[in-house]
């Protein structure tokens, strides 16, 4: 457990990786790693791509597996002309507990803007979903000192029209765009030092006991070399985890930081 009540959570973002034959051995390799006890101690999300979602929620149904499942992002509008897009209802409807909200690739690849993803977390919320509103910076924005500007003014946008009651049920990711897919990491201390802003922010806008109630996420690189270190820290309550989650034994070993 970290160190506080908030229960950890770690999510594994297949992105656009794993067809659905290969989701389901995927999930079965890690269910076999993955015991009774880790569930004890940790909440573990998948998110695959939406044409695996149904095989999926099919295996963690049949097999009653612990895993919750998860998407990458949906659409704001519960249905309507929108080709290509997903509604936030059709997801429900498959038992998603977890949908990612302005993940950096989607804003920064497909132009979502901070309208679009406060949308995206009302319309999640409107559908009994959990958001997982992602915030971070570039490495520009970083070296020139914009880190908590940036962050902190996405997870306001983010977080408009909100009351407190639902900003607790969040979970935020800090994800600093320079380290996601390139190897390198945010410093546990810097990681923390940008995830207690977050959840000072929180305080200011919805006061101290919502702040103490959201879970705010690393994710940049997250491996199994470097989670426990991450999850030492106080305002760190779990990882989103990219690439290093399709490989099922690597995923076990970060799912069961404290082991090690």
């Amino acid at each position: 457990m970290s160190n506080n009540a908030r229960r950890p959570l770690i999510s594994g973002n297949w992105k656009m990786h794993q067809n659905h034959f290969e989701a389901i051995q995927c999930l079965q390799k890690l269910a076999y790693l993955v015991g009774k006890d880790d569930f004890e101690q940790v909440d573990v999300s998948i998110h695959p791509p939406f044409t695996d979602i149904r095989s999926v929620q099919t295996l963690v149904e049949a097999d009653s597996l612990k895993f919750l499942l998860g998407a990458q992002h949906c659409h704001y509008e519960d249905k309507g002309a929108f080709t290509g897009e997903i509604a936030p209802v059709f997801l429900a409807k498959l038992t998603v507990k977890y949908v990612i909200c302005g993940h950096s690739e989607r804003r920064e690849i497909f132009g979502e803007t901070d309208d679009i993803v406060q949308k995206k977390v009302a319309a999640v919320l409107a559908n009994k979903m959990i958001p997982i509103l992602c915030v971070g910076e570039t490495l520009a924005e970083r070296e020139a000192g914009g880190t908590e500007e940036k962050v902190l003014g996405q997870l306001r946008a983010g977080l408009q029209k909100l009351n407190p009651d639902q900003v607790a049920t969040l979970v935020i990711a800090y994800e600093p765009i320079w380290a996601i897919g390139t190897g390198r990491t945010a410093t546990s201390e810097d990681a923390q030092q940008v995830c207690a802003s977050i959840r000072r922010e929180i305080g200011v806008l919805f006061g101290a006991d919502t702040a103490s109630k959201v879970r705010i996420q690393y994710g940049g690189s997250v491996k199994a070399a470097n989670i426990a270190e991450l999850m030492a820290q106080t305002d760190i309550d779990g990882a989103l985890v990219g690439g290093a989650s399709l490989d099922p034994d690597e995923f076990a070993r970060i799912i069961q930081y404290r082991l090690h």
